[in-house]
């Protein structure tokens, strides 16, 4: 192609491999730092609905997820524990925090979410059951209902 002047236009051509580079490693970054938190939800446990359940303003430091089944087990972190046996998880969970530096059981929240079909009973014996142990802060999970 001949411009003004008599100059002709050459062809240029743009490299993509800094760019492909580049995305590549923005997609590995984002796939190694991403968290699904799957040992903090489990889909076996149906929350029940409350008109009051808002979300917190702020989120706890340092927690522990319990969630009560409706079977009476207690899924302790991914880990699914029979109720007589919750006490060892949480003294090991004690032991854990207070080996951990610069943290101590008491700064620990405990959040418990309990299927929509577990007894109330069952939650006020597992929140005996924490504060025996020794933790004092407690969180109860519920879905939010929508008026």
């Amino acid at each position: 192609m001949k411009l003004k002047g008599g100059a002709t236009a050459e062809r240029v051509e743009f490299d993509m491999t800094p760019m492909i580079d580049c995305v590549f490693q923005l997609v590995v970054f984002f796939m190694l730092t991403l968290n699904f938190a799957s040992d903090q939800q489990s889909e076996a446990v149906r929350l029940p609905s409350s008109e009051l359940a808002k979300p917190a303003d702020t989120p706890p430091g340092v927690t522990i997820t319990l969630q009560l089944t409706q079977f009476g087990t207690v899924l302790v972190g991914s880990e699914e524990t029979p109720f007589a046996q919750v006490r060892n998880a949480l003294l090991r969970e004690k032991t854990l925090l207070n080996n951990t530096p610069g943290k101590n059981f008491k700064m620990a929240t405990i959040i418990i979410r309990a299927d929509v079909k577990t007894p109330t009973g069952k939650v006020q014996e597992l929140i005996r059951l924490c504060q025996e142990v020794g933790f004092e802060k407690f969180v109860l999970r519920a879905k939010e209902s929508r008026v």
